[in-house]
């Protein structure tokens, strides 16, 4: 699948503006011009050479704030799809070969999983657990776990009923070797699009929440945070939410496009995709032959 990626634009246009969001969710902290948390005499102010987003209602640089929240921000995204893939995908694919008992059983923790209400769940969670960002995104990891549930539960159903799955069982191969050689592989992509989708979710889940006040208290920075020390203040700077939801919303478009591109890679819409762009390529050339031929002709 690697060889249709690389050559699929949009995928590059993806992973450069992912790498972009990573390297600020890993050093915004260190890329921060000022100390976020350390205001100034100059409160609301404009955008200017010193202050390039401007200051919030303390004085604190806006710009600091924002880079300075990307880590809790981003970082909290990828951990919520990373609980929910191995909370999700491990009793999925078990679901397949342990039994009708546990079966069951996992399916009725999915659907009420289903059932729950995001925000609430969290809420609830938080108040268990106690108000900590890892707190927040267990509780989000564990209500988007179904979606990687079902995604590698479908996956294996489809796998285990082939010739060679059941040629491999007949030969006395152990559920464990069939797991790993031969259904693994075949439900990566799937849930590497499901992973795409899921880190995306997070990412507006985990700014809802830490705009709530959820996860993280203030005066830590954190994207979903600066949207809410923003809006008491619109009057004075309408502008001011655009830049963390800026971020959050290309974040979020990359990650879908991400998905997209994967799920044409490894399906048949992808292969006929880059079959019509190879066709069109070497159409192009021979018309490029054909006029060099003409006018060396004509010469």
């Amino acid at each position: 699948m690697l060889p249709r990626l690389i050559r699929l634009p949009a995928f590059w246009v993806a992973s450069g503006i992912l790498l972009l969001i990573l390297f600020l969710g890993v050093f915004g902290h260190a890329l921060a011009p000022l100390d976020p948390l350390k205001g100034s005499p100059a409160v609301l102010a404009s955008p200017s050479a010193a202050h390039p987003f401007g200051t919030d209602y303390l004085g604190r640089d806006v710009l600091s704030r924002v880079l300075a929240g990307a880590p809790v921000s981003v970082l909290g995204a990828v951990e919520v799809a990373g609980i929910a893939l191995v909370c999700g995908t491990v009793p999925g694919l078990l679901s397949v070969y342990l039994g009708r008992a546990f079966e069951w059983l996992t399916l009725r923790i999915i659907d009420t999983l289903i059932a729950l209400p995001f925000l609430v769940f969290a809420v609830a969670m938080t108040a268990l657990l106690g108000n900590g960002i890892s707190q927040a995104m267990l509780s989000v990891g564990l209500l988007l776990a179904p979606v990687f549930y079902r995604v590698s539960r479908a996956a294996a159903l489809q796998v285990s009923s082939s010739q060679y799955v059941e040629a491999a069982t007949l030969a006395g191969a152990s559920a464990a070797w069939v797991l790993r050689r031969h259904i693994l592989p075949k439900v990566l992509a799937p849930l590497g699009i499901a992973a795409a989708g899921a880190a995306g979710t997070g990412l507006v889940i985990v700014a809802s929440l830490t705009f709530l006040g959820i996860g993280v208290q203030p005066p830590a920075p954190t994207w979903g945070g600066l949207l809410a020390s923003d809006l008491g203040y619109l009057d004075y700077q309408p502008y001011a939410p655009a830049f963390p939801i800026a971020l959050i919303v290309l974040t979020v478009v990359a990650l879908n496009l991400l998905a997209d591109v994967l799920r044409d890679a490894s399906g048949q819409s992808g292969q006929v995709l880059l079959k019509k762009r190879a066709l069109r390529k070497a159409a192009k050339k021979k018309r490029r032959v054909l006029a060099i031929t003409r006018a060396v002709q004509e010469g």
